[in-house]
Formats: structure tokens, sequence, C-alpha cells
């Protein structure tokens, strides 16, 4: 939605939130009056997107969801992967409270398979909600990435948002680029978080290694021109081929590329450059190449079957949406799509608990 030159977009996302935050501050809160128990209850394991979209949807309908999550807050990536300076915590904290008061009970720093048994949950719970996202990062795989001084992406945002909430065990988890030169190699959002995240920290120099163009980066233009706009150098059309150094990250060893035919997905294909090697100096790498599911070791265990990227199996179209092969094991978001956007998590969650009351007849 555009006026005329000059003016830019509309900005929808900013008024409606204006719209949501001045309805909370007036104690606005979703009517439950007309809620009748079902004394049904449902275990949802995660506390992302996913799972607080199917909560949500549950207790609306009068089952009472209990939510596990491993971390101290709920929110997932929300919370733990996006920095502050793009979501505040405080509009995850409140809607926690929200939830809370609406029924939902969480369970917070329990991880399931460790602390809990899954088949504690199917013998206490009417059914099982997945929502366990994608946790594990794709690696370089080059010479070094062994080396101190490597961060996965995701390690790094987490520790950062540790530290500042005081949610660190140690000291010593906390990942520290003050004073540092460091080199982010990847260049969709999560990248950027880590590029401005390492600005904020006080970094030496940060540097952005994409082995394509700016045109065909995968993240936000806007997030590109916020990392600029703070001082991030952006390397383009270079790859990585290896990390140097004795003991520690001492440089980055670089190839140019440049772009030929499309792949299957309709991208051009990066293509080296021959003679092109060169070394950027650095002393903290941060690989963000993307995440893909973690499938637990106990999902054999339950019958809940896995495609061969790891996701879980729970197709929307069928009897009841986003049923695993388990059939009291209900599963959405990131975990079942491979990484997506938090909407489409929300979405496919409150689809699974729709799902979910079809299977208890609800």
């Amino acid at each position: 939605c555009t006026l005329n030159d000059g003016f830019g977009a509309v900005t929808i996302g900013a008024i409606e939130r204006y719209i949501a935050d001045k309805a909370f501050d007036q104690g606005w809160r979703p009517d439950m009056s007309a809620v009748e128990a079902t004394g049904k209850r449902v275990a949802v394991i995660g506390a992302g997107p996913a799972g607080l979209g199917c909560a949500d949807i549950l207790v609306r309908n009068g089952v009472a969801p209990v939510v596990f999550d491993r971390h101290p807050e709920i929110g997932g990536l929300l919370t733990f992967g996006i920095p502050e300076f793009k979501l505040e915590k405080h509009v995850v904290t409140r809607r926690r409270e929200i939830l809370e008061d609406m029924g939902v009970e969480f369970r917070l720093g329990v991880e399931i398979g460790k602390d809990l048994p899954m088949q504690q949950l199917l013998d206490e719970y009417d059914a099982v909600f997945l929502g366990m996202g994608t946790y594990t990062y794709m690696q370089a795989d080059i010479p070094g990435e062994d080396l101190p001084g490597v961060y996965s992406a995701l390690d790094y945002l987490i520790a950062n948002i540790n530290h500042r909430h005081g949610f660190e065990k140690s000291a010593e988890d906390f990942i520290d680029m003050a004073g540092q030169r460091v080199v982010v190699l990847g260049g969709g959002d999560t990248a950027m978080d880590c590029n401005r995240t390492a600005i904020r920290q006080g970094a030496q120099s940060v540097s952005c290694a994409y082995r394509r163009d700016e045109a065909n980066m995968p993240g936000s233009k806007r997030e590109v021109l916020n990392a600029k706009e703070e001082g991030v150098q952006f390397l383009w059309n270079r790859q990585p081929v290896e990390i140097i150094g004795d003991g520690k990250v001492e440089g980055i060893k670089l190839v140019t590329t440049q772009l030929g035919e499309a792949d299957e997905r309709g991208r051009r294909r990066p293509e080296i450059v021959a003679g092109s090697e060169e070394v950027v100096p650095a002393d903290r790498i941060v690989v963000a190449f993307g995440f893909r599911p973690s499938p637990q070791p106990w999902f054999a265990d339950f019958g809940i079957d896995i495609d061969e990227r790891g996701r879980v199996v729970a197709p929307p179209e069928q009897a009841c949406k986003h049923q695993t092969s388990n059939p009291k094991v209900f599963a959405g978001g990131d975990m079942v799509r491979g990484s997506d956007l938090v909407v489409t998590a929300i979405y496919e969650g409150r689809q699974a608990a729709e799902g979910i009351l079809d299977y208890l007849n609800v």
C-alpha cells in the first residue's frame, strides 16, 4: 500500500503494533467467560511461535495446555535468537502473562527426553504437540572450522541474550566480540543479527562475507542497509574455503565468485574465479549458513516418522491436521517445514491445534 512518490509505503505493521499496544495498555484481554472446560489436557513441547500458537487455540476451546520448554523463558527464537534491537523482550513477557491469565501453564527449564520422559507425557495427557523448532546449524565444512574462535550464529546470539538478561549459567558462556576483528559468514537475516550484535558489543571491525552479490542476498534489504549504516563492511561474491590459524583464529581464506547458471530453485550458482584467493585477518568467525531440524533420538521409540531432511512428517492435508505417524502426537512449525517465518510457525501451531481438537472430538 503506497502513496505518491516521496511518501513511501504505509507502515501497516507499525500501525497494527500501535493499536495492539494501546489495547493492552488499556487493559484489553481475551474474553474467556464463555469457554467451558472439557477436562482434556495437551502437552505442548516448545514455547516458541508454533507452541504458543497451538496453546492459544487449545485454551480458547476449553482444553488445558501445559507448555514445556528447556529455556528459562518463553518465545523460542523470538526471545533467544532475535536481538533486542529488533524485538523488545517485554513484548514476549507480556504475551506470557496474557496466556497464563487465559489458563496456559508453562513449565520452563524442562527438556523432554532428558528431564522428563516422553512416555510420561503420553501417559498423562490426551495429546502431545511438538513445536521444537530448528536449532542445528549448517556448518561451512571447511578446514579450520574447529579452531577456537569459530562460533555458530545461534550459539552467539543466545549467549548474548543470556548475558544481557541474567540467564547464563556461567560467565564463561558469554561470547564477547569487544575489540575483535569479526567476520560473519552468510547473507540471511540471522547473519545481519550477528553483524549488528557484534557492532553493539564494540568489535574492532565487522565484515560479512557472502558468496553471491548484494541483489541475490536472501536477507531483508532493510537489514542489510541497517548493517551498512552501523559500520559493517560487506564482502560480496566471496566464498570461504579455509579458516586460518595456529591454535586460534587468525584469518579466513576467501575466493571470489561469479554468478553462473541458475540452480533448481532459479538462483544463479556462484562459480569460483581461478586465482582469486585472499586472506582476511580475523579474530572471530561466526557461521550463519542457516539451520536444520534437530530430530530427537526418542522419535523412533514412539513411532514419530521424519523425512530425509530430518523434518517431522505431519502434513496439514489429513483428517486431523498436522497429526504425525503416532496418532496421539502432532507437530508444526520449523521442525515440520524447515526454517521459515515466525508467522508461518504460529499459523501451523494454530492449525495443529485444530487437528488436536478434531482428534479429541472437542
